[in-house]
C-alpha cells in the first residue's frame, strides 16, 4: 500500500473516531471541540512544548489544511 493510501486510511479512521457516531450537522459544535482537543494533543505530543506546538499550528498545519481544502474545492468544482 502506498503512503498516500495509508495516510488516507489513517485520516478516515480519525474521522470516524472524532465523529463517534454523532451527526456532523446536529453535533457540529461538540465535534469541533473534539477536533480542537485532538489537534492540540497531537501538536503537544509531536512538538513537546506548547510554544513550538503553536508555531507548528500557525506555520505548518493551517497552511496544509488550507491547501487541502482548496484542492478539494477545485476537484469538486471540476466534477460539476
Amino acid at each position: 500500500m502506498t503512503f498516500p493510501s495509508k495516510d488516507s486510511r489513517r485520516a478516515n479512521a480519525a474521522i470516524h473516531a472524532i465523529l463517534d457516531g454523532r451527526d456532523p450537522q446536529d453535533s457540529m459544535a461538540e465535534i469541533m471541540v473534539t477536533l480542537e482537543h485532538t489537534i492540540a494533543a497531537i501538536l503537544i505530543v509531536t512538538q513537546g512544548d506548547p510554544k513550538r506546538a503553536a508555531l507548528m499550528l500557525n506555520e505548518g498545519v493551517l497552511e496544509g489544511v488550507e491547501t487541502r481544502l482548496a484542492l478539494y474545492g477545485a476537484r469538486k468544482a471540476g466534477a460539476r
